[in-house]
């Protein structure tokens, strides 16, 4: 009798080991890391919306992940936090990926948060109420996110559309929340490149004139000449190849998080986002909210044509980007975001 219960019991054991090894073959593998630490500059703007919403709504967590954000005072903060080795992560402007490949860095974004940058370039009306063109911020102080941020790069990008280089202005970190609001107010900068909802609310209480805005499709096509990649999760190649379950564990809770906000009325974005991000105006909030609504990402690919754009964008005022040969292959991949988009269609 004992025997015979023996055998049973291995057999059962040998089919429940058999059927673990079927699930582990269909992917049912566990993640290569559990915690992975995200760094990002400016947590509160509509840049990293997806972000946010992937966090509060618990995607991340559904898809087994315990996810760490970091916030920086910009994006080129957080991209000092991937390199550095305090962040596994970033989630920040695509362009940082082409930028890191001409200095010999391999990084690669995995998926798309805004298909347009939604910065925001423009001239306080303080101290510079006659402005008339781009000649004009010659010698003025320009606030930015960060130094060698995105802001900072649309500036550029502009300013040697202009005819200026970067060093015919002054470029100062203001952050992207109340910081930035005041230094404008206050008028210690004379034009600044940001985003909402900080610009909505200059621009309501008039403090700024709007020269240039890339919050919509066809503003951005019009300063860029194409679509331009903006907001994005980019890693480290290694990071990738040695986490590929984990990456596109993020990725779907990405994607999934992008579907959520097409979907999404403005009553269940205030109910999401935390009430520190609002920035005491929630109806103001809401409104620059609708206005650029349309530049995210609706399921997290790249654009074909996209890469190209950006890298031209960078090269109209980096010289050093015009000698370099930037293999775009390379700074993005859309597998994983093709694969999440199965499974949250």
């Amino acid at each position: 009798m004992n025997l015979s219960f023996k055998k049973l019991a291995a057999t059962l054991l040998l089919g429940l080991v058999s059927t673990l090894g079927i699930q582990a073959e269909l992917g049912a593998q566990p993640l290569e890391k559990q915690k992975v630490s995200i760094a990002v500059g400016g947590k509160n703007l509509f840049y990293y919306l997806p972000l946010t919403i992937a966090e509060q709504l618990g995607y991340f967590k559904d898809e087994g992940l315990q996810v760490e954000i970091s916030d920086f005072a910009g994006g080129s903060k957080a991209l000092q936090a991937l390199v550095g080795g305090s962040a596994d992560v970033v989630s920040g402007a695509y362009e940082h990926t082409i930028n890191m490949q001409a200095k010999g860095q391999s990084i690669t974004a995995f998926v798309l948060q805004g298909r347009a940058p939604q910065i925001v370039l423009a001239v306080s009306t303080k101290t510079l109420p006659n402005y008339k063109s781009i000649a004009d911020l010659k010698g003025k102080k320009i606030g930015v996110s960060a130094p060698g941020s995105s802001t900072n790069m649309l500036a550029n990008f502009v300013l040697a559309k202009g005819g200026l280089k970067p060093a015919d202005v002054s470029f100062i970190g203001v952050g992207t929340s109340a910081g930035a609001l005041s230094a404008m107010r206050a008028g210690q900068i004379d034009a600044m490149s940001n985003l909402d909802p900080v610009m909505t609310m200059l621009e309501q209480k008039s403090d700024i004139k709007v020269i240039i805005d890339t919050r919509t499709m066809k503003d951005t096509i019009a300063v860029f000449g194409g679509p331009m990649p903006a907001g994005s999760l980019y890693t480290t190649d290694n990071f990738i190849k040695n986490n590929p379950r984990t990456v596109q564990a993020m990725t779907n809770a990405m994607v999934r998080a992008l579907k959520w906000l097409q979907k999404a009325g403005p009553s269940d974005i205030v109910k999401v986002v935390p009430e520190s991000y609002l920035l005491g105006d929630r109806a103001l909030y809401l409104e620059a909210f609708m206005k650029g609504r349309e530049a995210l990402s609706l399921d997290g690919s790249f654009p074909a044509t996209g890469p190209a754009t950006a890298l031209k964008a960078l090269q109209a005022f980096d010289p050093a980007l015009a000698d370099k040969k930037i293999d775009l292959s390379k700074t993005y991949t859309n597998t994983f975001v093709k694969t999440a988009n199965v499974k949250y269609k």
